[in-house]
């Protein structure tokens, strides 16, 4: 509600937000990068001088917010609750606390998500602690399903029906990297350890075939869940924790995820648990330094785009 409050005046979110964008206050136009530009304050916009279409531009030009009607009054306490709340926020819920509709609220926090997105190149495992790499089915229940869609859905036993992520953690770090991908062959599960993690480290896994042959290059340790969970430092307890909060993020908030959209869900629970430690103001800061250059149209979004680049 603090925040909700704060953020009513719209000079104040304004000047928030050009604070986090130009923190040495030379305001630069994103679109061809000049300093020589002038703040036209009736309007809230500023004006480039270079010689350019569109020579006036606003805070939410070359961010996450750009092209949106929606007031920064709204979009900054979106961004505070979707990042501060454990388990999510449901785009009707959202809908209901910003007063708008569905729709927009469900587009607003997918937005939302690709700014907590985060990439590196740095491999895991470098500083010398274990990395423990697992794998999860996400899906509905059947028991859970009416018949008809149970039909539609499950045509095996398993996981069938349901998609699969990887993860791993670095218990030196604590911090967590998730994918959704196609199968657990092989050729996938150790094609994303050795992406992500630092050839010689420590590798704690389950006893899954998949995971074979990965001691020529790792110290690979593995324990069998039909004898055990947890063999001395030997097991994937810490992954294990992580997945039971995507999957209570998924089934009690979120409900029915499309495949499609899958791995924004999990960019937002891996942003979540990596950032465990910071307060609710630091993870605000943070996801806000993130918004500049990852803009997400509506086309994109529902993979119109996509579609249309395909040849007749």
């Amino acid at each position: 509600m603090e925040a909700v409050r704060y953020f009513t005046d719209p000079d104040i979110a304004l000047n928030f937000l050009a604070e986090l964008r130009w923190p040495d206050g030379k305001v630069a136009c994103p679109r061809c990068g000049s300093e020589a530009v002038t703040f036209l304050k009736n309007a809230r916009l500023w004006k480039c001088y270079g010689n350019h279409p569109q020579q006036k531009f606003s805070i939410k030009v070359g961010t996450i917010l750009e092209d949106s009607p929606i007031s920064l009054d709204k979009w900054l306490p979106a961004i505070w609750l979707i990042i501060n709340a454990k388990n999510g926020i449901s785009s009707h819920e959202l809908a209901r606390a910003l007063n708008v509709t569905q729709k927009t609220a469900w587009f607003m926090l997918h937005r939302i998500r690709k700014a907590m997105q985060t990439g590196t190149f740095e491999k895991m495992g470098t500083g010398g602690g274990p990395v423990e790499a697992d794998e999860t089915f996400i899906g509905g229940l059947a028991r859970f399903m009416h018949k008809g869609r149970r039909a539609e859905k499950i045509k095996g036993t398993g996981g069938s029906g349901k998609q699969l992520v990887v993860g791993l953690l670095d218990r030196e770090t604590g911090k967590v990297r998730v994918e959704h991908v196609a199968n657990r062959k092989k050729g996938t599960l150790q094609g994303h350890v050795k992406a992500h993690v630092a050839k010689g480290a420590q590798l704690m896994t389950d006893e899954l075939a998949s995971y074979a042959g990965l001691e020529k290059e790792y110290v690979h340790q593995f324990v069998n869940h039909a004898e055990e969970y947890v063999r001395g430092n030997v097991h994937t307890q810490g992954i294990d924790n992580f997945w039971s909060l995507l999957k209570r993020a998924i089934k009690g908030t979120y409900v029915s995820v499309e495949p499609f959209h899958l791995f924004r869900y999990l960019d937002e629970e891996a942003f979540r648990y990596n950032n465990r430690e910071t307060d609710d103001g630091g993870r605000f800061i943070e996801v806000l330094r993130q918004i500049v250059g990852r803009r997400l149209t509506y086309k994109e979004l529902i993979g119109e785009e996509n579609m249309a680049a395909l040849p007749a």
